[in-house]
């Protein structure tokens, strides 16, 4: 069970990405059964994929959740299902726990990072659906959205034959325009304005930055789609209005950091990196519980 940083928002929220944020106590342990890991940094121990996580308990809580980072299961509280368990749990299966029906948990387990998946994209879409410089494809969004949506209500059987590379891509065409948009309004605003002395970079989408030194560089509506930042020093860095999807922030440090309308960011990637009670994130996100002063971001 992952170390979410606090209490999801209702389910009953009409805000689509609240509906998208993990809700453990709905789940069934899922993340700590279908997943394999292996012994690493990140993993005290190696685990099968189908096989039960040996912390996880008759109730699928999670037997040491509060002491997790320090015996040596860090992956726990980076993870994060896009509310996946939940609805694999609660409408997928309707309520019947792979403990209970055991004739489930194959199907179950195998059906659940396909669930995970579509709804990483709805969490992109309905984030793009809130952009008012995307306001001119915002109907575009919305069907993409309705149709993801969709695919996450079709009975096991069907989900587990869904092709979601192949939607990914077509999902993917909006969400580049998306940033298109967003980025260039954002850069048209800019202008004029009075320069901060920061060195301003664009490394590209895909850029190798492992470990790089970026301390208050502006990277402002950069392009980092898919960029690798792993432990790179972003501390003070201007990441406004930059494209992160899929980019790799384990270990980033982002203490000080301003990610105020960073696009595509995800509650998985910062959970990942490294902050402090002065980075700035998106209001849509949480402070993770292992950053200092942790707690919802204004």
């Amino acid at each position: 069970m992952p170390n979410h940083p606090e209490s999801p928002a209702s389910a009953a929220d009409n805000n689509p990405l609240s509906r998208l944020t993990a809700d453990c106590e709905h789940c069934f342990g899922l993340c700590c059964v279908a997943l394999p890991f292996a012994a690493s940094s990140d993993f005290a121990v190696d685990k099968a994929a189908g096989q039960p996580c040996t912390n996880l308990q008759a109730d699928f809580r999670c037997g040491v959740h509060q002491k997790l980072r320090g015996i040596g299961f860090r992956g726990c509280t980076v993870y994060d299902c896009f509310g996946a368990g939940q609805k694999v749990s609660q409408a997928t299966f309707g309520g019947r726990d792979w403990r209970q029906a055991p004739e489930t948990a194959g199907l179950m387990f195998e059906v659940f990072p396909v669930m995970r998946q579509l709804h990483e994209l709805l969490w992109y879409l309905a984030e793009g659906m809130t952009l008012e410089p995307a306001r001119s494809i915002r109907s575009s969004l919305s069907s993409a959205y309705d149709e993801t949506e969709h695919l996450t209500l079709l009975d096991p059987e069907s989900l587990q034959n869904v092709s979601v590379s192949a939607h990914r891509a077509q999902v993917n065409e909006l969400l580049l325009q998306t940033s298109e948009l967003v980025r260039e309004d954002a850069r048209r605003r800019q202008k004029g304005a009075v320069r901060s002395g920061r060195r301003k970079l664009n490394p590209g989408r895909g850029a190798d930055l492992i470990g790089a030194r970026l301390q208050g560089a502006d990277l402002s509506c950069a392009n980092l789609r898919g960029a690798y930042l792993i432990a790179a020093d972003l501390r003070e860095a201007d990441l406004r209005w930059a494209d992160l999807i899929g980019a790799d922030l384990r270990d980033a440090d982002l203490r000080g950091a301003d990610l105020t309308g960073s696009l595509f960011l995800t509650q998985f990637q910062v959970n990942a990196a490294k902050g402090d009670a002065r980075t700035k994130l998106p209001p849509r996100l949480m402070r993770p519980a292992h950053w200092p002063g942790s707690g919802r971001q204004a």
